[in-house]
């Protein structure tokens, strides 16, 4: 049983919101810290709590940290705000908290030193430099996106870039949210410092979309949109094969044991974690 009892977390919404509620709902005390003018804790689930601060500044986050006597820091953040954790680190280390979860909640980043993932590594090397125990968590990709990510919204095709041959986890928002609450809240800390957890929802090649979506798959170099780079530097990431949870990218190869794909599931005996196919009812 986790001897945790009192957690902030940092960004509300597709992933904190429901890690906020699932938290309210076992009874935990919880505040969602975020900037003023942040329209992230107009809607918090009732029980929850919100503090209004300037994150960029140490000081002033630590001082609620400390206020609300918080034992876990639970980032959320989006890929753009990656690096707005630093403060948070250094203002987590000044109130003495137990665990930092950082924004994960992707592809593995451990060994990534350039990219588009390097970014969310450094943050895990600061917190191992600054003396914070870390909880980091590989989901691959939001099941709950593939239409979007993959064209099928617009064209009702599966648009690749790259391959598409090489099989990639994906795992849908609430077996994410479920699985960060189940363990802060059941395991010890012994079981959770420093460590990193590897999900899996179910497992696809991009190829193998078309068949389960009852459509074509059409490979193509480019794709228009607004996030259109970062998205296709996430396809070609996975193209070579770190889609996937369990790949290990300085070996460049699956883990076994531990650092497989989906290992960390059995830590949530007795779930039912969606496929594709449910999800969509496919």
């Amino acid at each position: 049983m986790s001897s945790f009892t009192s957690f902030a977390l940092f960004g509300a919404g597709l992933i904190g919101t429901p890690i906020v509620a699932g938290l309210v709902a076992k009874n935990l005390p919880i505040v969602v810290i975020a900037r003023p003018g942040s329209k992230s804790v107009a809607n918090l689930p009732a029980g929850a709590k919100s503090a209004l601060v300037d994150i960029a500044n140490a000081a002033a986050v630590a001082a609620v940290l400390k206020d609300h006597k918080v034992d876990v820091v639970i980032s959320t953040l989006g890929m753009q705000a990656i690096a707005a954790q630093t403060p948070l680190i250094e203002a987590a280390k000044e109130a003495g908290i137990k665990l930092f979860v950082p924004s994960e909640f992707g592809f593995p980043t451990e060994g990534h030193t350039s990219g588009l993932l390097a970014e969310k590594y450094e943050i895990s090397e600061l917190l191992k430099r600054v003396g914070i125990p870390s909880l980091r968590i590989y989901t691959g990709m939001f099941m709950d996106f593939i239409p979007m990510a993959f064209g099928y919204e617009k064209t009702k095709k599966i648009i690749v870039i790259g391959k598409g041959e090489a099989p990639v986890s994906v795992t849908s928002v609430a077996d994410i949210t479920g699985f960060v609450v189940h363990v802060l809240t059941t395991l010890p800390p012994i079981a959770l410092e420093n460590k990193i957890f590897r999900i899996q929802g179910d497992r696809v090649s991009a190829n193998d979309l078309g068949p389960l979506f009852g459509t074509t798959v059409e490979h193509v170099n480019d794709i228009p949109g607004p996030h259109a780079a970062d998205l296709k530097a996430l396809m070609l990431i996975a193209d070579a094969g770190a889609g996937s949870t369990g790949w290990d990218v300085v070996a460049g190869k699956e883990g076994t044991g531990d650092n497989a794909a989906g290992s960390a599931n059995k830590l949530w005996p007795d779930h039912q974690w969606k496929t594709i196919k449910e999800f969509y009812n496919l």
